[in-house]
């Protein structure tokens, strides 16, 4: 299978509002309120690193989670974790990271648009 197309251009500025995500409903054994829809693209590479856009409409869904780093471009949501019963609320400018395996439970209430480096 071929890999898609980078978007990233050294040198040259993307604007990550804008960079396309076709959504997909979420499975349902993952969705806990709302009809939530959520996809991504990828960017690029960087060595074993992938870095993309990913999206998330209005709705709560639980999730396992991998290796991740985020910016939150657009929205706001909280994220609950598992682990230690605690809740954040992300918006704008927030920096997340995410470690494989952590349960979390997202609950978007505008919808949610982050880079990620996984």
């Amino acid at each position: 299978m071929t890999e898609p197309a980078a978007l990233l251009t050294p040198g040259t500025p993307l604007a990550a509002s804008a960079v396309p995500v076709a959504h997909e409903a979420l499975a349902a054994d993952e969705v806990v309120e709302g009809t939530p829809t959520a996809g991504y693209a990828v960017l690029d590479t960087l060595g074993d690193s992938e870095i993309g856009v990913w999206e998330m409409s209005v709705g709560t869904a639980t999730d396992t989670e991998v290796d991740e780093v985020f910016v939150v471009i657009s929205g706001r949501a909280s994220i609950h974790y598992a682990a230690d019963d605690r809740t954040v609320v992300v918006g704008p400018g927030d920096v997340v990271r995410l470690t494989d395996g952590m349960q979390t439970t997202w609950t978007i209430t505008e919808t949610l648009r982050k880079i990620y480096i996984s």
